[in-house]
């Protein structure tokens, strides 16, 4: 048996559910989306994500039907009746037709999370059509992190990770990343137009509550091969160490950071 998913008001089977083509979420992107974990049916910073949602929504000026409990239900009611324990779920929200908003909801199980560090190939962001936004928002335009996460798979790459036109470290085409040098965690900061990711923050939060200390600042490209450990972090991986071409590391801050976040995620 499909899935089922949310399509505006309607619980449809996953190989029925269609988007009306004068959306103009599907004509130009207009809207926002959120991707969430649930462990053991109970959404992962679910308040974190609806903050996000909503701060954005404002930026575009688009308003929802919804309140913030009425998402929250609509959520759980997809999750259960799917019957799925932990897995990912993914709201949107579109301007709609003829500027009625829409809200669709899709869900699926986790798939293979890798458990050894895994390859991030490093590109320039000015090759691909990126929209940087300050403060940042989850846009639906994700054509230019798409077309660079599969020139990154055709160099056998697990994830490409970002630099600006000044060589400036970034973001991933949809993931954050984190550097350790001389047990001080480093990773990108927001007025550079990157995504605050949820997981992102509750990283930081973990690393400081651990002891270290923790600097959000511009790194620099050229610095990358003088980093003692990097990892890369999202809602639907949590933590995964990376590596590049001519550099390893033995990763032992990043274990202790991994293990305490799916401490926290199991908690949740």
């Amino acid at each position: 048996m499909g899935r089922l998913y949310y399509v505006n008001g309607k619980f449809v089977p996953s190989d029925q559910a269609q988007v009306p083509f004068d959306d103009v979420g599907f004509l130009y992107g207009d809207g926002l989306f959120e991707t969430m974990r649930f462990d053991d049916k109970i959404i992962f910073s679910y308040k974190k994500h609806i903050e996000r949602l909503q701060k954005g929504l404002k930026i575009i000026n688009l308003k929802t039907q919804f309140n913030n409990s009425e998402i929250l239900n609509l959520l759980n009611k997809v999750i259960n009746k799917n019957n799925l324990q932990s897995g990912i779920i993914r709201l949107m929200i579109t301007r709609g037709v003829s500027n009625n908003p829409s809200l669709y909801v899709n869900i699926k199980p986790f798939h293979y999370i890798p458990t050894k560090p895994v390859k991030v190939i490093y590109l320039d962001e000015q090759k691909y059509p990126i929209i940087r936004f300050t403060p940042a928002i989850k846009s639906m335009n994700y054509i230019g992190n798409m077309l660079a996460k599969r020139d990154c798979e055709k160099k056998q790459g697990y994830e490409p990770i970002f630099y600006n036109k000044d060589k400036i470290i970034t973001e991933c085409a949809i993931r954050n990343i984190f550097f350790v040098k001389n047990k001080i965690l480093y990773t990108p900061s927001l007025d550079l137009g990157i995504l605050p990711g949820v997981m992102r923050d509750t990283i930081i939060d973990i690393t400081k509550k651990l002891g270290y200390k923790v600097i959000e600042t511009h790194i620099d490209y050229s610095d990358i091969n003088n980093m003692d450990e990097a990892f890369i972090s999202s809602t639907g991986i949590g933590l995964l160490s990376c590596f590049w071409d001519s550099w390893l590391s033995s990763y032992k801050i990043t274990k202790v950071i991994k293990k305490e976040l799916f401490k926290r995620i199991k908690k949740h």
